[in-house]
Protein backbone atom coordinates (compact mmCIF):
# COMPACT_ATOMS: atom_id res chain seq x y z
CA UNK A 1 0.00 0.00 0.00
CA UNK A 2 2.73 2.34 1.03
CA UNK A 3 4.51 1.53 -2.52
CA UNK A 4 1.38 2.44 -4.25
CA UNK A 5 1.53 5.64 -2.87
CA UNK A 6 5.23 6.55 -3.65
CA UNK A 7 4.11 5.23 -6.97
CA UNK A 8 1.58 7.41 -7.45
CA UNK A 9 3.18 10.68 -5.79
CA UNK A 10 6.11 10.20 -8.28
CA UNK A 11 3.45 10.33 -11.37
CA UNK A 12 2.15 13.26 -9.41
CA UNK A 13 5.07 14.85 -9.61
CA UNK A 14 5.58 14.34 -13.14
CA UNK A 15 1.96 15.18 -13.50
CA UNK A 16 2.44 19.22 -12.28
CA UNK A 17 5.15 19.60 -14.46
CA UNK A 18 3.58 18.57 -17.72
CA UNK A 19 0.54 20.80 -16.38
CA UNK A 20 3.28 23.88 -15.91
CA UNK A 21 1.89 26.44 -18.35
CA UNK A 22 5.64 27.39 -19.03
CA UNK A 23 6.06 24.35 -20.36
CA UNK A 24 3.53 24.50 -22.88
CA UNK A 25 3.76 28.34 -24.09
CA UNK A 26 7.48 27.87 -24.63
CA UNK A 27 9.57 26.29 -27.12
CA UNK A 28 10.59 23.48 -24.90
CA UNK A 29 12.95 20.42 -27.08
CA UNK A 30 11.94 18.02 -24.17
CA UNK A 31 8.48 18.73 -23.41
CA UNK A 32 7.20 15.96 -26.19
CA UNK A 33 10.10 13.40 -24.33
CA UNK A 34 8.21 14.54 -20.95
CA UNK A 35 5.08 14.31 -22.03
CA UNK A 36 5.58 10.81 -23.25
CA UNK A 37 6.84 9.73 -20.39
CA UNK A 38 4.16 10.87 -18.30
CA UNK A 39 1.48 8.45 -20.63
CA UNK A 40 3.91 5.65 -20.81
CA UNK A 41 4.28 6.31 -16.71
CA UNK A 42 0.66 6.32 -16.36
CA UNK A 43 0.15 3.48 -18.22
CA UNK A 44 2.53 1.31 -16.42
CA UNK A 45 0.92 2.27 -13.47
CA UNK A 46 -2.97 2.11 -13.73
CA UNK A 47 -3.46 0.08 -17.14
CA UNK A 48 -0.82 -2.72 -17.32
CA UNK A 49 -0.72 -4.42 -13.39
CA UNK A 50 -3.86 -6.50 -12.37
CA UNK A 51 -4.39 -4.37 -9.41
CA UNK A 52 -3.56 -0.74 -10.65
CA UNK A 53 -3.95 2.72 -9.71
CA UNK A 54 -6.46 4.57 -10.59
CA UNK A 55 -5.30 8.22 -12.00
CA UNK A 56 -5.55 11.57 -9.54
CA UNK A 57 -8.09 14.56 -10.86
CA UNK A 58 -4.67 16.11 -11.81
CA UNK A 59 -3.24 13.13 -14.22
CA UNK A 60 -6.50 12.58 -15.69
CA UNK A 61 -6.09 16.32 -16.18
CA UNK A 62 -2.64 16.22 -17.98
CA UNK A 63 -3.78 13.68 -20.03
CA UNK A 64 -6.61 15.44 -21.50
CA UNK A 65 -4.54 18.53 -21.95
CA UNK A 66 -2.37 16.69 -24.17
CA UNK A 67 -5.01 15.83 -25.83
CA UNK A 68 -6.93 18.86 -26.28
CA UNK A 69 -3.59 21.29 -26.97
CA UNK A 70 -1.06 19.22 -27.97
CA UNK A 71 0.46 19.75 -31.93
CA UNK A 72 2.38 16.92 -31.82
CA UNK A 73 0.36 13.58 -33.80
CA UNK A 74 1.73 10.49 -31.95
CA UNK A 75 0.63 12.00 -28.39
CA UNK A 76 -2.98 13.27 -29.63
CA UNK A 77 -3.10 9.44 -30.39
CA UNK A 78 -1.54 8.21 -27.50
CA UNK A 79 -3.52 10.50 -24.97
CA UNK A 80 -6.96 9.57 -26.79
CA UNK A 81 -6.04 5.83 -26.63
CA UNK A 82 -4.98 6.16 -22.96
CA UNK A 83 -8.22 7.88 -21.46
CA UNK A 84 -10.38 5.95 -23.28
CA UNK A 85 -8.70 2.79 -21.39
CA UNK A 86 -8.75 4.43 -18.49
CA UNK A 87 -12.27 4.95 -18.71
CA UNK A 88 -13.07 1.41 -19.02
CA UNK A 89 -9.94 0.42 -16.44
CA UNK A 90 -11.93 2.78 -13.85
CA UNK A 91 -15.40 3.62 -14.89
CA UNK A 92 -17.42 6.29 -13.18
CA UNK A 93 -20.83 4.81 -13.06
CA UNK A 94 -21.57 1.06 -13.43
CA UNK A 95 -24.07 -1.23 -12.37
CA UNK A 96 -23.74 -3.67 -9.44
CA UNK A 97 -25.85 -6.30 -8.45
CA UNK A 98 -27.38 -6.55 -4.52
CA UNK A 99 -28.99 -9.96 -3.45
CA UNK A 100 -32.67 -9.19 -2.66
CA UNK A 101 -34.33 -11.81 -0.74
CA UNK A 102 -37.55 -12.53 -1.38
CA UNK A 103 -40.23 -15.02 0.83
CA UNK A 104 -41.87 -16.58 -2.16
CA UNK A 105 -38.78 -16.71 -4.69
CA UNK A 106 -35.08 -17.42 -4.59
CA UNK A 107 -32.66 -14.82 -4.24
CA UNK A 108 -32.85 -12.50 -7.34
CA UNK A 109 -29.72 -10.14 -7.76
CA UNK A 110 -31.39 -6.35 -8.08
CA UNK A 111 -29.77 -3.61 -10.23
CA UNK A 112 -28.13 -0.73 -8.75
CA UNK A 113 -26.35 1.91 -9.98
CA UNK A 114 -22.61 2.93 -8.43
CA UNK A 115 -21.66 6.49 -9.21
CA UNK A 116 -18.05 7.55 -8.46
CA UNK A 117 -18.99 11.13 -7.46
CA UNK A 118 -15.41 12.39 -6.76
CA UNK A 119 -13.76 10.95 -10.39
CA UNK A 120 -12.17 12.89 -12.78
CA UNK A 121 -14.55 14.22 -15.90
CA UNK A 122 -13.86 16.27 -18.90
CA UNK A 123 -17.26 17.40 -18.45
CA UNK A 124 -18.09 20.19 -15.79
CA UNK A 125 -21.66 22.12 -15.59
CA UNK A 126 -22.88 24.64 -13.20
CA UNK A 127 -19.94 26.88 -13.76
CA UNK A 128 -19.66 29.65 -15.66
CA UNK A 129 -16.80 29.32 -17.97
CA UNK A 130 -15.03 31.57 -20.70
CA UNK A 131 -14.07 31.01 -24.18
CA UNK A 132 -11.83 32.66 -26.05
CA UNK A 133 -12.06 33.73 -29.80
CA UNK A 134 -10.23 30.08 -30.86
CA UNK A 135 -12.76 27.90 -28.39
CA UNK A 136 -10.27 27.91 -25.53
CA UNK A 137 -11.89 27.77 -22.17
CA UNK A 138 -10.49 29.71 -19.09
CA UNK A 139 -8.35 27.87 -16.53
CA UNK A 140 -11.10 28.10 -13.77
CA UNK A 141 -12.45 24.55 -15.93
CA UNK A 142 -9.50 22.97 -15.09
CA UNK A 143 -9.33 22.05 -18.87
CA UNK A 144 -12.95 20.23 -18.99
CA UNK A 145 -15.77 21.29 -21.02
CA UNK A 146 -19.46 22.58 -20.12
CA UNK A 147 -22.56 22.26 -22.66
CA UNK A 148 -21.02 25.34 -24.58
CA UNK A 149 -18.08 24.46 -25.25
CA UNK A 150 -19.17 20.99 -26.40
CA UNK A 151 -21.50 22.51 -28.85
CA UNK A 152 -18.42 25.09 -29.86
CA UNK A 153 -16.33 21.80 -30.68
CA UNK A 154 -19.19 20.05 -32.56
CA UNK A 155 -19.75 23.55 -34.82
CA UNK A 156 -15.89 23.89 -35.50
CA UNK A 157 -16.44 20.29 -37.10
CA UNK A 158 -19.20 20.66 -38.58
CA UNK A 159 -17.63 24.26 -40.29
CA UNK A 160 -14.27 21.97 -41.47
CA UNK A 161 -16.82 19.23 -42.88
CA UNK A 162 -18.36 21.95 -44.62
CA UNK A 163 -15.85 23.23 -46.42
CA UNK A 164 -14.26 19.50 -46.93
CA UNK A 165 -11.26 20.85 -46.15
CA UNK A 166 -8.32 19.62 -43.32
CA UNK A 167 -5.63 22.30 -42.54
CA UNK A 168 -2.35 20.81 -44.23
CA UNK A 169 0.41 22.62 -42.03
CA UNK A 170 -1.68 21.28 -38.50
CA UNK A 171 -3.08 18.59 -36.39
CA UNK A 172 -5.76 20.70 -34.96
CA UNK A 173 -8.54 19.42 -37.06
CA UNK A 174 -7.64 15.46 -36.47
CA UNK A 175 -7.32 16.44 -32.68
CA UNK A 176 -10.67 18.07 -32.66
CA UNK A 177 -11.86 15.17 -34.17
CA UNK A 178 -10.58 12.57 -31.58
CA UNK A 179 -11.72 14.84 -29.23
CA UNK A 180 -15.15 14.36 -29.87
CA UNK A 181 -15.25 10.82 -30.33
CA UNK A 182 -13.69 10.82 -26.52
CA UNK A 183 -16.72 12.92 -25.04
CA UNK A 184 -19.20 10.82 -26.58
CA UNK A 185 -17.82 7.89 -25.43
CA UNK A 186 -17.66 9.43 -21.90
CA UNK A 187 -21.36 10.36 -22.52
CA UNK A 188 -21.84 6.78 -23.63
CA UNK A 189 -19.74 5.22 -20.45
CA UNK A 190 -22.71 7.18 -18.25
CA UNK A 191 -25.91 7.07 -20.07
CA UNK A 192 -25.90 3.34 -20.97
CA UNK A 193 -25.54 1.52 -17.29
CA UNK A 194 -28.31 4.62 -16.63
CA UNK A 195 -30.92 4.01 -18.99
CA UNK A 196 -30.41 0.25 -18.22
CA UNK A 197 -31.48 0.82 -14.68
CA UNK A 198 -34.06 2.92 -15.49
CA UNK A 199 -35.25 0.21 -17.61
CA UNK A 200 -35.86 -1.95 -14.78
CA UNK A 201 -36.36 0.48 -12.12
CA UNK A 202 -38.03 3.17 -13.80
CA UNK A 203 -36.28 5.66 -11.57
CA UNK A 204 -35.80 8.84 -13.83
CA UNK A 205 -33.90 10.62 -11.57
CA UNK A 206 -31.26 8.60 -12.83
CA UNK A 207 -31.66 9.66 -16.32
CA UNK A 208 -32.24 13.16 -15.22
CA UNK A 209 -29.08 13.51 -13.65
CA UNK A 210 -27.49 12.16 -16.40
CA UNK A 211 -24.66 14.20 -18.32
CA UNK A 212 -26.30 13.58 -21.65
CA UNK A 213 -29.34 14.89 -20.32
CA UNK A 214 -28.14 18.01 -18.82
CA UNK A 215 -25.81 18.48 -21.58
CA UNK A 216 -28.84 18.79 -23.51
CA UNK A 217 -31.21 20.73 -21.43
CA UNK A 218 -28.72 23.61 -21.16
CA UNK A 219 -29.99 26.83 -21.80
CA UNK A 220 -25.65 27.86 -23.35
CA UNK A 221 -26.76 25.81 -26.24
CA UNK A 222 -29.33 25.45 -29.01
CA UNK A 223 -30.56 22.12 -28.99
CA UNK A 224 -31.48 21.93 -32.12
CA UNK A 225 -28.85 23.74 -33.57
CA UNK A 226 -26.67 21.20 -31.94
CA UNK A 227 -28.46 18.87 -33.93
CA UNK A 228 -28.53 20.34 -37.07
CA UNK A 229 -24.49 20.64 -36.70
CA UNK A 230 -24.36 16.73 -36.13
CA UNK A 231 -26.24 16.15 -39.05
CA UNK A 232 -24.12 18.31 -40.99
CA UNK A 233 -20.88 16.45 -39.63
CA UNK A 234 -22.67 12.75 -40.72
CA UNK A 235 -23.77 14.20 -44.10
CA UNK A 236 -20.79 16.23 -45.28
CA UNK A 237 -17.66 14.66 -43.59
CA UNK A 238 -17.91 10.97 -45.76
CA UNK A 239 -17.20 13.20 -49.16
CA UNK A 240 -14.07 14.60 -47.45
CA UNK A 241 -11.37 11.52 -47.17
CA UNK A 242 -12.97 10.16 -50.96
CA UNK A 243 -11.71 13.20 -52.42
CA UNK A 244 -8.63 14.74 -53.39
CA UNK A 245 -8.92 17.73 -50.95
CA UNK A 246 -6.33 15.72 -48.32
CA UNK A 247 -3.42 15.84 -51.13
CA UNK A 248 -2.18 18.87 -49.33
CA UNK A 249 -1.88 17.42 -46.01
CA UNK A 250 1.19 15.96 -43.93
CA UNK A 251 1.51 12.18 -45.27
CA UNK A 252 0.51 11.04 -41.20
CA UNK A 253 -2.47 12.97 -41.56
CA UNK A 254 -3.64 11.80 -45.07
CA UNK A 255 -3.19 8.20 -43.54
CA UNK A 256 -4.95 8.67 -40.23
CA UNK A 257 -7.23 10.80 -41.21
CA UNK A 258 -9.79 8.19 -43.17
CA UNK A 259 -9.76 6.07 -40.22
CA UNK A 260 -10.37 9.26 -37.47
CA UNK A 261 -13.50 10.45 -40.10
CA UNK A 262 -14.57 7.20 -39.97
CA UNK A 263 -14.47 6.93 -36.40
CA UNK A 264 -16.35 10.51 -35.90
CA UNK A 265 -19.05 9.49 -38.28
CA UNK A 266 -20.10 6.74 -35.84
CA UNK A 267 -19.70 8.88 -32.63
CA UNK A 268 -22.18 11.22 -34.54
CA UNK A 269 -24.92 8.35 -34.98
CA UNK A 270 -23.59 6.58 -31.46
CA UNK A 271 -24.83 10.49 -30.13
CA UNK A 272 -28.23 10.88 -32.13
CA UNK A 273 -28.71 7.20 -31.06
CA UNK A 274 -28.56 7.84 -27.22
CA UNK A 275 -31.04 10.52 -27.52
CA UNK A 276 -33.69 8.71 -29.50
CA UNK A 277 -32.77 6.13 -26.55
CA UNK A 278 -33.61 9.16 -23.77
CA UNK A 279 -36.17 10.67 -25.51
CA UNK A 280 -38.08 7.13 -25.28
CA UNK A 281 -37.11 6.87 -21.69
CA UNK A 282 -38.68 10.63 -20.94
CA UNK A 283 -41.48 9.46 -22.31
CA UNK A 284 -41.72 6.20 -20.62
CA UNK A 285 -41.32 8.17 -17.19
CA UNK A 286 -43.84 10.77 -18.27
CA UNK A 287 -46.57 8.44 -19.12
CA UNK A 288 -46.18 7.08 -15.40
CA UNK A 289 -45.99 10.50 -14.16
CA UNK A 290 -42.48 10.56 -12.60
CA UNK A 291 -41.44 13.40 -14.42
CA UNK A 292 -41.84 17.07 -13.15
CA UNK A 293 -41.71 20.98 -14.83
CA UNK A 294 -38.04 20.86 -13.54
CA UNK A 295 -37.96 18.18 -16.63
CA UNK A 296 -37.26 20.91 -19.88
CA UNK A 297 -39.77 20.17 -22.99
CA UNK A 298 -37.61 19.10 -25.69
CA UNK A 299 -39.05 18.35 -29.33
CA UNK A 300 -38.32 14.83 -29.90
CA UNK A 301 -35.03 13.71 -32.06
CA UNK A 302 -36.64 11.98 -34.62
CA UNK A 303 -38.63 15.07 -35.69
CA UNK A 304 -35.86 17.26 -36.14
CA UNK A 305 -33.83 14.86 -38.15
CA UNK A 306 -37.45 14.39 -40.65
CA UNK A 307 -37.52 18.09 -40.92
CA UNK A 308 -34.24 18.23 -41.59
CA UNK A 309 -34.21 15.72 -44.68
CA UNK A 310 -37.37 16.99 -45.61
CA UNK A 311 -36.21 20.34 -46.36
CA UNK A 312 -32.43 19.70 -46.87
CA UNK A 313 -32.55 16.99 -49.85
CA UNK A 314 -28.71 17.13 -50.08
CA UNK A 315 -28.51 15.63 -46.58
CA UNK A 316 -30.99 12.25 -47.66
CA UNK A 317 -28.95 10.64 -49.44
CA UNK A 318 -25.53 10.40 -46.84
CA UNK A 319 -27.72 10.36 -43.93
CA UNK A 320 -29.45 7.47 -45.32
CA UNK A 321 -26.23 5.65 -46.31
CA UNK A 322 -23.82 6.55 -43.00
CA UNK A 323 -27.04 5.95 -40.32
CA UNK A 324 -26.78 2.23 -40.41
CA UNK A 325 -28.75 1.35 -37.30
CA UNK A 326 -31.61 -0.24 -39.13
CA UNK A 327 -34.74 -0.02 -36.60
CA UNK A 328 -34.38 3.74 -36.13
CA UNK A 329 -33.76 4.20 -39.79
CA UNK A 330 -36.69 2.11 -40.85
CA UNK A 331 -38.84 4.32 -38.41
CA UNK A 332 -37.55 7.48 -39.90
CA UNK A 333 -37.86 6.48 -43.77
CA UNK A 334 -42.10 5.34 -43.05
CA UNK A 335 -41.96 8.46 -41.28
CA UNK A 336 -40.73 10.29 -43.99
CA UNK A 337 -43.15 8.37 -46.52
CA UNK A 338 -46.22 9.05 -43.56
CA UNK A 339 -45.78 13.20 -44.77
CA UNK A 340 -46.91 11.93 -48.41
CA UNK A 341 -48.95 9.36 -48.25
CA UNK A 342 -52.15 8.68 -46.45
CA UNK A 343 -51.62 5.70 -44.21
CA UNK A 344 -53.88 2.92 -44.76
CA UNK A 345 -56.74 2.31 -42.36
CA UNK A 346 -55.70 -1.07 -41.91
CA UNK A 347 -52.05 -0.23 -40.67
CA UNK A 348 -51.67 -0.02 -37.34
CA UNK A 349 -48.18 0.75 -35.26
CA UNK A 350 -47.07 0.00 -31.78
CA UNK A 351 -45.34 3.32 -31.14
CA UNK A 352 -46.71 3.59 -27.62
CA UNK A 353 -44.02 1.07 -26.67
CA UNK A 354 -41.23 2.12 -29.12
CA UNK A 355 -41.11 -1.05 -31.23
CA UNK A 356 -40.92 -0.89 -35.25
CA UNK A 357 -44.08 -2.95 -36.88
CA UNK A 358 -42.97 -4.65 -39.55
CA UNK A 359 -46.52 -4.08 -41.45
CA UNK A 360 -46.11 -0.26 -41.22
CA UNK A 361 -43.70 -0.19 -43.88
CA UNK A 362 -45.58 -2.86 -45.94
CA UNK A 363 -48.65 -0.57 -45.59
CA UNK A 364 -45.88 1.67 -47.32
CA UNK A 365 -45.22 -0.30 -50.09
CA UNK A 366 -48.95 -1.30 -50.91
CA UNK A 367 -49.50 2.48 -51.83
CA UNK A 368 -47.18 1.82 -54.84
CA UNK A 369 -49.88 -0.71 -56.16
CA UNK A 370 -51.91 1.74 -57.19
CA UNK A 371 -50.78 3.91 -59.76
CA UNK A 372 -53.02 7.26 -59.21
CA UNK A 373 -51.62 7.09 -55.33
CA UNK A 374 -47.41 6.16 -57.15
CA UNK A 375 -48.32 9.43 -59.34
CA UNK A 376 -49.43 11.66 -56.03
CA UNK A 377 -46.24 10.45 -54.37
CA UNK A 378 -43.96 11.52 -57.36
CA UNK A 379 -45.38 14.59 -58.00
CA UNK A 380 -44.63 15.99 -54.17
CA UNK A 381 -41.06 13.75 -54.13
CA UNK A 382 -38.82 12.67 -57.08
CA UNK A 383 -38.57 9.02 -58.19
CA UNK A 384 -35.13 8.71 -57.38
CA UNK A 385 -35.83 10.22 -54.03
CA UNK A 386 -38.74 7.73 -53.84
CA UNK A 387 -36.42 4.74 -55.14
CA UNK A 388 -33.58 6.00 -52.16
CA UNK A 389 -36.10 5.58 -49.60
CA UNK A 390 -37.43 2.09 -50.54
CA UNK A 391 -33.93 0.99 -51.31
CA UNK A 392 -32.69 1.98 -47.68
CA UNK A 393 -35.80 1.05 -46.24
CA UNK A 394 -36.01 -2.31 -47.54
CA UNK A 395 -32.10 -2.88 -46.69
CA UNK A 396 -33.44 -1.80 -42.99
CA UNK A 397 -36.11 -4.71 -43.15
CA UNK A 398 -34.13 -7.12 -44.02
CA UNK A 399 -31.33 -6.44 -41.36
CA UNK A 400 -34.11 -6.41 -38.77
CA UNK A 401 -35.58 -9.69 -40.39
CA UNK A 402 -32.05 -11.68 -40.56
CA UNK A 403 -31.23 -10.59 -36.76
CA UNK A 404 -31.33 -13.72 -34.57
CA UNK A 405 -32.83 -11.09 -32.19
CA UNK A 406 -35.16 -7.98 -32.88
CA UNK A 407 -35.08 -6.03 -29.77
CA UNK A 408 -37.98 -4.69 -29.15
CA UNK A 409 -40.10 -6.72 -31.52
CA UNK A 410 -39.35 -10.34 -30.26
CA UNK A 411 -42.84 -11.29 -29.69
CA UNK A 412 -43.49 -10.54 -32.98
CA UNK A 413 -40.28 -12.14 -34.60
CA UNK A 414 -42.00 -14.84 -36.55
CA UNK A 415 -44.34 -12.90 -37.96
CA UNK A 416 -41.99 -9.78 -38.87
CA UNK A 417 -39.64 -13.07 -40.74
CA UNK A 418 -43.21 -14.40 -42.49
CA UNK A 419 -43.58 -11.16 -43.80
CA UNK A 420 -40.17 -10.61 -45.37
CA UNK A 421 -41.64 -12.32 -48.73
CA UNK A 422 -44.36 -10.35 -49.15
CA UNK A 423 -42.24 -7.21 -48.48
CA UNK A 424 -39.93 -8.60 -51.16
CA UNK A 425 -43.02 -8.98 -53.54
CA UNK A 426 -44.20 -5.74 -52.39
CA UNK A 427 -41.15 -3.84 -53.39
CA UNK A 428 -40.49 -5.33 -56.62
CA UNK A 429 -44.19 -4.14 -57.28
CA UNK A 430 -43.18 -0.60 -56.18
CA UNK A 431 -40.29 -0.26 -58.43
CA UNK A 432 -42.67 -1.91 -61.27
CA UNK A 433 -45.37 0.87 -60.54
CA UNK A 434 -42.93 3.42 -60.69
CA UNK A 435 -41.46 2.56 -64.02
CA UNK A 436 -44.91 2.30 -65.46
CA UNK A 437 -46.09 6.02 -63.99
CA UNK A 438 -42.22 7.37 -65.64
CA UNK A 439 -41.70 5.57 -68.22
CA UNK A 440 -38.24 7.47 -68.67
CA UNK A 441 -37.32 6.54 -65.11
CA UNK A 442 -33.86 5.03 -64.83
CA UNK A 443 -33.44 2.59 -62.40
CA UNK A 444 -30.59 3.52 -59.52
CA UNK A 445 -27.32 1.33 -58.64
CA UNK A 446 -29.02 1.20 -55.37
CA UNK A 447 -32.42 0.29 -56.80
CA UNK A 448 -31.13 -2.17 -58.46
CA UNK A 449 -29.07 -4.12 -55.56
CA UNK A 450 -32.60 -4.33 -53.83
CA UNK A 451 -34.40 -5.51 -56.64
CA UNK A 452 -32.00 -8.20 -56.99
CA UNK A 453 -31.88 -9.16 -52.99
CA UNK A 454 -36.06 -9.32 -52.82
CA UNK A 455 -35.70 -11.70 -56.15
CA UNK A 456 -32.59 -13.36 -54.67
CA UNK A 457 -35.24 -14.08 -51.48
CA UNK A 458 -38.04 -15.10 -53.77
CA UNK A 459 -36.11 -17.59 -55.64
CA UNK A 460 -34.87 -19.46 -52.72
CA UNK A 461 -38.60 -19.86 -52.20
Amino acid sequence: MESRRRRNTGIEENTMAILDASGFNHDHHYVKDDSNSFLEAVRSASIVPENGIAPTKKMFEAIFHILKDENSMDLIMASYQLLNELDKRFPRVYISRTEKIESSSPHTASPELTVVKEAWSPFIFGLDIAYGERGEADKSSGGSLDSAGFHLLVQSLAKVADERKFEASETKSLRNLLLFQYLVNVLEGDFLPRNCVFKETMNWILLRESLLNILLGSRKISYKGLIKDCLSIMCEMCHICSSDLLKNCDTAIGIALPEVEKGTCNAVQKLLLMIMELDLSKKAADVQGHTTRADAVRTPLEEIILDELTYNRDFLSPFLEVFNEPKRKLDIIVQYFSKYIAKPSSVRTRRSNGSTEDTTFNGILKCFSNGNSTKSVTKKISTDVVQLLLAHGFQAYFSLASQDSVEGISDFKEDFKGSLMEICKNVISAFTSLRRTDGKMEILPFGKEALFTAASVLSTK
